[in-house]
C-alpha cells in the first residue's frame, strides 16, 4: 500500500462557532464550508474537518479531540489497499465509500485510533457533498 501523504484530519468540538472563530480568526485558516454541526477549512496543502458533537453523560463514552486521521492514496491503488485491510483482518469501521468525488474507507489501529484512507482532495470532495 503506497501512501502519498496527509489528507485531513477531524477533530470533534463541542461548539462549532467558537471553534470557528478560533481555526479562522486565530490560526488564519480558510472557510471552504459551513453546515449545521460541521465545517470544512483548508490550511496549507491538508484540510481540518470540524464536527460539533454533543455534550455527552452518563454511559455515553463521547469524546473530543481527534476523530480521525486521513491519508492520501492514489484512486488506482484503493481498491487494494481496502482488500490487504481485510486480508489483514483490520477492523474496518465505515467503507469503502464513495465521498464527494473519491472513495474512503475507514480503519481502527491496534489502540482503536481511527484512520482513514481517502482518494480525493478538498477541492474534489466539496464538488460533490455527502
Amino acid at each position: 500500500m503506497e501512501i502519498q501523504g496527509f489528507n485531513h484530519i477531524t477533530i470533534n468540538v463541542k461548539d462549532l462557532e467558537v471553534s470557528l472563530n478560533f481555526y479562522v480568526n486565530v490560526l488564519n485558516m480558510t472557510l471552504v464550508h459551513q453546515g449545521r454541526s460541521d465545517a470544512y477549512l483548508e490550511w496549507g496543502g491538508a484540510w481540518v474537518c470540524l464536527i460539533e458533537k454533543p455534550i455527552y453523560s452518563g454511559a455515553s463514552q463521547g469524546y473530543m479531540g481527534v476523530d480521525h486521521v486521513a491519508f492520501s492514496i492514489l484512486k488506482k491503488d484503493f481498491q487494494d489497499a481496502v482488500e490487504h485491510l481485510q486480508h489483514e483482518d483490520v477492523p474496518i469501521v465505515r467503507g469503502p465509500v464513495q465521498r464527494g468525488q473519491g472513495w474512503s474507507v475507514n480503519f481502527l489501529d491496534p489502540d482503536g485510533t481511527q484512520l482513514e484512507l481517502h482518494t480525493s482532495n478538498l477541492k474534489e470532495r466539496m464538488k460533490v457533498w455527502n
